[in-house]
């Protein structure tokens, strides 16, 4: 079994299959990184893109996020387990009217795997929610999800929200979703982008070196 044929797995939408060779992989030498990055992350990818050209639709997209966690929830005691003095407690959410978290969820996984304290607000949260997480928590990061350009406007309202409670300068603001963009998180100000998690994760630790 390999990892190409998990990704494999994750596109034909077979629940079982992707079980299996997870569980496989992991009793063998493949690394939960290689099992995140190279089988679930590139699974998803090439089934957004079904979608994008319409070969996919919504059934078949949920029916690949459900296998998607299926293998996600095995790996992530392992990527846990590597943690080591945490960096600094990020917060981390998906906006209001937003129910789409699975990058999301691998952002937060991947932050805890490389030592950071992260408080998960979940999805479809209200702009007051982040305002007092960050009020409340006084994290190094906020950091914004959203899948849809309905709801990406809201990351705006949020940072709007920040400055009007003197908030704005004791937290780093960073974006990322399918909506968003550099030029978006420029326009909006936010602190940066993260085009998917791993670049997220990478930009994150630039903002918070001491």
């Amino acid at each position: 079994m390999t990892v190409a044929e998990l990704k494999e797995a994750i596109i034909r939408l077979d629940r079982k299959k992707v079980e299996e060779l997870t569980t496989q992989l992991l009793k063998g030498s493949a690394k939960a990184e290689e099992i995140l990055n190279d089988g679930l992350i590139a699974g998803m990818r090439e089934v957004g893109e079904l979608f994008a050209r319409k070969e996919y639709f919504v059934p078949e997209v949920l029916l690949a996020a459900d296998c998607f966690y299926i293998a996600f929830n095995l790996i992530t005691p392992l990527l846990k387990a590597k943690k080591g003095k945490e960096k600094g407690k990020i917060v981390i959410g998906v906006v209001q009217g937003d129910i789409h978290d699975i990058g999301k969820n691998i952002v937060k996984v991947m932050l805890e795997a490389n030592g950071y304290e992260v408080i998960d607000l979940g999805r479809d949260v209200p702009h007051h929610r982040f305002v007092k997480a960050v009020r409340e928590e006084k994290p190094k990061v906020l950091a914004l999800s959203a899948l849809m350009t309905t709801t990406m406007l809201g990351m705006a309202d949020i940072i709007q929200m920040l400055k009007e409670e003197k908030l704005r300068e004791e937290v780093k603001v960073i974006i990322g979703g399918a909506a968003t963009s550099a030029e978006f998180a420029s326009k909006i100000g936010a602190d940066g982008y993260g085009e998917d998690a791993t670049a997220a994760v990478k930009i994150i630790e630039s903002l918070t070196i001491e």
